[in-house]
């Protein structure tokens, strides 16, 4: 089944890819769209069909639609200081048969869904979009102009080697303001504990020069224009491709009942290399980058909508 969760630079099941400008708009459509399907049960059972169903329709599965919202603080730009942050917003979006629990994403999964199931291996589609970055936006960034938007698109893999652990990897392919190539290697350890849901594991990045130059090279004419009051001029730089960051992240659910549910994660990563060593992260940034993030969830049965 598709999932959407809304990342911009994160689906089992969802992603967490979507801008605060426009998210409210594509859950109201979502919601436009299935809300004549909705069942208002107290719980999660599917409803029994009737006699005359049984008797003339094969039995459909129901599905176990979830919506909801989520709201990020992450580096304003990349490797930004620790104390320079953006708020940004997305919708979430799953579905899933009824009998089946609730899946499993990470913080830092893309957009997807599952094509292939072979049981512990899943493997699909992939996709992040990466919101532009404007010189406008911080006098640390003056001179260094704008880095236009982009998508990722790629496929990802998960392998479940024991029922509480999950190794996921990415690759993607950027169009836009960067036309790099960037993996991502996600281990969690997942322990339900009651109504509670803990995660936790480290993250690993790599990206190719053409995704990490537009964001951390310094041309010359950019280095001309850089001289900010109280501020060093930036030097010439040319930043290449390799081990981008590391680091690690945790996550805990919380559910309520069959319906409801909340979330929060925290994110850490470690710039490193190419990334790590340029002027604009060493005089005028970190090469640390914190996220944090709070969602909520409904749950409700519908029929399939085709």
């Amino acid at each position: 089944m598709a999932n959407l969760k809304g990342n911009a630079a994160g689906p089992h099941g969802m992603t967490r890819v979507w801008h605060s400008s426009g998210w409210w708009a594509a859950c109201i459509a979502i919601g436009a769209a299935i809300a004549p399907t909705i069942g208002l049960a107290t719980d999660l059972s599917a409803p029994a069909p009737t006699a005359a169903q049984a008797a003339n329709v094969g039995p459909v599965p129901d599905w176990i639609v979830t919506i909801g919202g989520e709201l990020r603080i992450g580096p304003k730009w990349a490797g930004a200081p620790d104390g320079k942050f953006g708020l940004t917003g997305g919708p979430l979006f799953s579905i899933r048969n009824v009998g089946t629990p609730p899946e499993y994403f990470g913080p830092r999964d893309s957009f997807g869904f599952t094509v292939l199931d072979l049981g512990q291996i899943k493997i699909g589609p992939a996709v992040q979009i990466v919101w532009p970055r404007y010189a406008s936006s911080d006098t640390a960034l003056n001179g260094l102009g704008d880095v236009n938007f982009a998508v990722q698109a790629g496929a990802f893999a998960e392998y479940w080697p024991v029922q509480w652990l999950r190794l996921r990897g990415e690759v993607r392919q950027g169009f836009g303001g960067e036309t790099g190539v960037t993996g991502d290697l996600f281990l969690d350890a997942i322990v339900p504990v009651g109504q509670l849901r803990f995660s936790a594991g480290p993250r690993l990045t790599a990206q190719s020069t053409a995704a990490v130059s537009p964001y951390f090279s310094i041309t010359p004419a950019q280095s001309a224009g850089s001289t900010v009051a109280g501020l060093l001029a930036l030097p010439v730089y040319h930043a290449d491709g390799g081990l981008y960051s590391y680091g690690a992240g945790s996550q805990v659910e919380y559910f309520f009942n069959p319906q409801w549910a909340a979330h929060g994660f925290v994110e850490y990563q470690r710039l490193a290399g190419s990334a790590a060593d340029s002027p604009l992260v060493i005089q005028r940034g970190s090469p640390n980058q914190f996220t944090f993030g709070l969602g909520a969830t409904y749950a409700f049965v519908t029929r399939p909508w085709w």
